[in-house]
């Protein structure tokens, strides 16, 4: 709720719904993820978000507001146990059940540590990002890491690290690095906002090749704010 950019955006109404109740649906449609936990700081200005997640019954746990590391272990120690942790951040009302499945079954498949669909090469639009890793190795990094980057990035310590922690990324033929889907900005919202109004109520799971159809139909939106958004 404190982004500096976009001040309570998590909270900002999409068709009817927070933004991130609508992403909630979204990541609920993942076949390979167990439970969804949203991990939110005690800050006071994020009550009104810890409160609206328990009512969808979906784990909360609050910790630290900058040391989202420390968060995630937490929430594993909480919620736990468990044998991985899918990340994703709570700005992505766009999340693709089907791009995070794919992200976690070549996780599995291919018996790494840290799996990702951004680096090193990312080809999937900037709002349907997925990263997975080994629960014991987050819980581990979580000991260890000492650099507040890496303490606030929850990630950076696995992906610095690749000679001690096996790593796979997923990639797709489609070149999307520069298309923005994610929320930080108004105009990100005016996006989302538009997508949502054009296709929820016909087709509550759109796809992203929904969004993209729509899009291409959308000259006025397809540079909104300067970024490439199809």
């Amino acid at each position: 709720m404190s982004s500096t950019r976009l001040p309570g955006k998590v909270m900002a109404g999409v068709v009817g719904a927070p933004m991130i109740g609508r992403q909630i649906e979204r990541v609920r449609r993942a076949r390979l993820i167990d439970r969804i936990v949203v991990a939110t700081s005690t800050d006071p200005s994020d009550d009104p978000l810890a409160v609206y997640a328990q009512g969808l019954g979906v784990g909360v746990f609050r910790g630290s507001l900058d040391d989202v590391l420390g968060r995630f272990a937490g929430a594993l120690e909480v919620f736990g146990p468990a044998e991985h942790m899918v990340r994703l951040t709570g700005d992505c009302p766009l999340a693709d059940p089907e791009v995070i499945d794919a992200t976690v079954a070549l996780h599995l498949n291919k018996g790494t540590d840290y799996a990702a669909n951004t680096p090193a090469h990312r080809t999937f639009p900037k709002g349907l990002d997925v990263e997975i890793v080994r629960a014991e190795c987050l819980i581990l990094a979580a000991r260890k890491a000492s650099d507040p980057y890496e303490r606030e990035h929850v990630t950076p310590y696995f992906y610095r690290r690749p000679e001690t922690f096996p790593q796979v990324f997923l990639s797709q033929p489609a070149q999307e690095a520069e298309v923005r889907w994610t929320v930080d900005r108004p105009d990100d919202l005016e996006l989302v906002r538009a997508i949502y109004e054009a296709l929820y109520a016909a087709k509550p799971d759109f796809t992203s090749d929904d969004v993209r159809a729509f899009l291409r139909g959308r000259p006025d939106l397809a540079r909104l704010g300067d970024d490439r958004r199809i």
